[in-house]
């Protein structure tokens, strides 16, 4: 067992930079300008990222909108009720709200479920498993569908903010079941 450990911890720390020295070469040996391919792509991601900017500033405007003015904490008593019937801590609410809206902000909801509640709780394994479980999902639609232009995005969202509520509620009764 010791050994297969040791073989993962090496394999673990070579990994990344065996990758990113395997992609230039592979690029070279088939002919490819790699560092002015590099650099063209850098250019084009670069103008993405100004096209992009109005759409995230929106964004973290409105989490920031819907955090400081109380709605979340409205929110959270209204869903509390269902989740407690559930055996859903109501610790881990505001950050199956916020996961949706922000990685940053539900990064800092993890930090604090588990500063107050502890890793090992029950709502600090739960929290851990709905971030692991969850996504970005207004972050991820605001890059990708504003890096293409795309206007109509309703089933996007839709389908999108039920794969989160899918993944909550798989992760909370995965914990429960595995740690009750």
């Amino acid at each position: 067992m010791e050994g297969l450990a040791l073989l993962l911890q090496v394999l673990s720390r070579w990994a990344l930079p065996t990758v990113f020295l395997l992609i230039p070469l592979y690029g070279y040996l088939k002919g490819v300008a790699v560092y002015d391919t590099f650099v063209e792509g850098a250019r084009e991601g670069a103008g993405v990222a100004v096209r992009l900017l109005p759409y995230l500033v929106a964004m973290f405007a409105a989490i920031e909108i819907f955090r400081g003015s109380g709605a979340m904490d409205h929110l959270v008593g209204l869903i509390a009720p269902i989740t407690d019937s559930l055996g859903i801590p109501r610790e881990v609410l505001p950050l199956a709200l916020i996961r949706p809206l922000s990685g940053s902000g539900s990064l800092g909801v993890l930090n604090q479920i588990l500063r107050d509640t502890g890793a090992d709780s029950l709502a600090g394994r739960m929290a851990s498993a709905i971030m692991a479980s969850t996504e970005t999902t207004f972050y991820v639609l605001t890059v990708y569908l504003g890096a293409v232009g795309v206007r109509k995005s309703r089933h996007c969202l839709a389908c999108s903010l039920l794969a989160d509520l899918a993944g909550f509620l798989a992760a909370a009764y995965l914990v429960r079941l595995v740690f009750r």
